[in-house]
């Protein structure tokens, strides 16, 4: 009962670290709140990858709402026995809880990649990645960020969003990693075995 009431949060929490990076992402599509650069198409290449709101966003949701459906008792009903189901729930939920890790290693990747390789900024050579040769070493050298001229305050941006991010995205790695931790636990300690034995229809 109580690792089944541990598992119900942590799947909820995954529900407002969804809503959040969607939100975040959105964000990243016009830089200091302006409309126009992503309309002329000049944004970083990393934000158009959707990480945000589709991977660590509505497929996170999907497999949110699933962990919370396996979750109740009465969500899958085996023919022959309560622990027949059990299996099957336990089964699901690590499936469901290994391509939570995915979605969310993915965003957590792109993520890392936006923010190292800088921002699309117009400089005096015009529109290019201005740090794209450094390495990520611009991120603690806020002096060259005016080599940025426009959008206003870009290198901000990208740098506190893509941050946002991989924090959002880095926890939902950790709330799947602790799922899958628990039904490993429920099996390795024999809570009951995911294993089908032979007769059970």
């Amino acid at each position: 009962m109580g690792s089944r009431k541990c598992g119900g949060c942590l799947s909820r929490l995954l529900i407002p670290l969804a809503l959040w990076s969607i939100i975040v992402n959105i964000l990243l599509y016009f830089p200091n709140g302006q409309t126009s650069y992503a309309s002329s198409s000049k944004l970083t290449n990393y934000v158009l990858y959707f990480e945000g709101i589709c991977f660590s966003g509505v497929m996170m949701l999907i497999v949110a709402a699933v962990l919370l459906v396996l979750e109740n008792d009465n969500s899958c009903k085996c023919s022959q026995s309560e622990n027949c189901s059990k299996k099957y729930m336990t089964l699901l939920s690590m499936i469901f809880s290994a391509l939570g890790i995915a979605f969310s290693g993915y965003c957590l990747v792109i993520s890392a990649l936006g923010l190292v390789q800088g921002p699309y900024c117009r400089t005096l050579n015009g529109w290019e990645y201005a740090f794209e040769g450094t390495a990520g070493r611009f991120l603690t050298d806020s002096s060259i960020w005016i080599q940025c001229l426009e959008p206003a305050h870009v290198v901000e941006w990208n740098i506190i969003l893509f941050s946002i991010l991989i924090t959002l995205s880095g926890l939902q790695v950790i709330v799947c990693l602790i799922r899958v931790v628990i039904q490993l636990s429920k099996i390795s300690c024999g809570t009951y075995s995911v294993i089908i034995q032979p007769g059970i229809i």
